[in-house]
């Protein structure tokens, strides 16, 4: 049994690279990331998708390997290898058993550092990232939350949907993503996490080798916060359903209030036993899905809530919601609410960080995000320690009327829809 928490190492390369990594004795895999601080909240209008776009480019080959040769190599050793695209930062990851991890290294260095971006490969992923716009785009209960972020951060980065808009996806050339990689991938802006069976040093030796010929500085881009915009917004559309995202102004990343934000959202709709499933769905009947949720950046973020329901029902159950966020605001929350909560947090918290790919991200975020290793321990710690009065004190500073927006997606039959909705708050 682990008495002692594992420690996490950091070194920085001449060149300003960083390497973080987490030793787990006892467990057989190891994950690799290479986190580039970037993502769509860097680009320009006109550039909007091109993060996610290069993303899928690299896997489609490299000088020394076609995009087949690349998927036949990993799975031969039984690995992973992936990538995501998020508003603040890409991430190209693999993960294997230890005794695969140099063949995994070099496979990831090969993608990151050879890819070719061939015209041809170009033409082909264009037509599956397009389709994965329209896919969001059918698929109701996400498309909300991007109609959400247009209205309520207008014209901001932040705003715009990760994958991008089709009319800017349809024009990417090779020379534009050259162009990218030469201007944000930048050691700088690049980080090498990893967790599992492997040592530090190992790692560094790596990355020095690998990358360590890399320089230059990521390019500037202005990184300004968004300024919340209050609005009604209906978007119509032939669903059964209708699809609601309400939301109000939350905290940052690195906010002093995240700890009291994580158990105002928990509390609110972050579970089955959550004032809004019990509310809207177990007494009233009058939704499937029902959750809140925090969207929390560098600088900014907002406390977002989630429904889909039927036309008829829509106006009563926003009703509903607001009610609930009433009483967070007048009452806070009852003692045995809050313990429960507390324990249900922390229970996500450690159950979430059992693997070595979600160690290896938990590092790299907190390097992302606040400079330096924020242990799970400490986490725990604060969470305990956020009283009843800092939680009443943070609904009351944020989800007020003023500052409310909502957005409806689907058919409401007919029925208005107006700033009367979210009045009541």
């Amino acid at each position: 049994m682990q008495t002692t928490p594992p420690q996490v190492l950091r070194s920085e390369l001449p060149n300003g690279l960083r390497v973080i990594t987490e030793p787990m004795p006892g467990v057989a895999s190891v994950t690799v990331g290479l986190w580039v601080h970037n993502g769509s909240r860097y680009e320009r209008r006109e550039q909007a998708g091109i993060s996610h776009f290069l993303e899928h480019l690299f896997f489609k080959g490299t000088a020394r390997r076609t995009a087949a040769q690349i998927a036949e190599e990993f799975d031969a050793i039984g690995g992973v290898l992936n990538a995501f695209t998020g508003k603040e930062y890409t991430c190209y990851y693999a993960k294997a058993l230890a005794e695969h991890l140099p063949i995994a290294q070099d496979i990831l260095a090969d993608i990151f550092l050879h890819s070719r971006f061939h015209p041809d490969e170009i033409a082909r992923e264009r037509t599956v990232v397009l389709q994965e716009i329209m896919q969001v785009e059918d698929t109701p209960d996400d498309y909300v939350h991007d109609i959400f972020n247009l209205h309520f951060w207008p014209q901001h980065p932040l705003s715009f949907p990760v994958c991008g808009r089709l009319e800017t996806v349809e024009r990417f050339t090779q020379a534009d993503f050259t162009a990218f990689v030469a201007k944000r991938y930048r050691p700088d802006r690049i980080i090498v996490s990893a967790a599992g069976d492997v040592t530090h040093e190992r790692m560094v030796e790596w990355a020095a080798q690998a990358f360590g010929h890399l320089d230059g500085s990521a390019e500037v881009v202005d990184g300004s916060p968004p300024v919340p915009c209050r609005n009604v917004a209906h978007v119509e559309k032939a669903l059964e359903q209708v699809h609601i995202c309400l939301g109000t102004p939350g905290v940052s990343q690195v906010s002093e209030d995240r700890f009291a934000a994580y158990l105002l959202n928990t509390a609110l709709g972050g579970g089955m036993s959550s004032r809004l499933f019990q509310e809207v769905r177990e007494k009233r009947g009058r939704a499937y899905s029902v959750y809140s949720f925090l969207s929390s950046y560098q600088d900014a973020g907002y406390v977002g809530i989630y429904v889909g329901t039927s036309a008829e029902w829509a106006e009563e159950v926003v009703a509903l919601i607001l009610a609930e966020l009433r009483k967070l605001r007048r009452d806070g929350l009852r003692p045995e609410e809050l313990s429960r909560v507390k324990n249900q947090l922390k229970g996500n918290l450690l159950l979430g960080l059992e693997t070595t790919d979600s160690r290896m991200s938990r590092i790299a975020k907190n390097e992302l995000y606040h400079g330096v290793d924020v242990p799970p321990q400490v986490v725990a710690a604060r969470i305990d320690a956020t009283s009843a009065d800092a939680i009443a004190a943070l609904a009351e500073r944020l989800l007020q009327p003023e500052a409310m927006a909502i957005t409806v997606l689907g058919d409401l039959k007919g029925r208005a829809i107006g700033e009367h909705w979210i009045d009541a708050a």
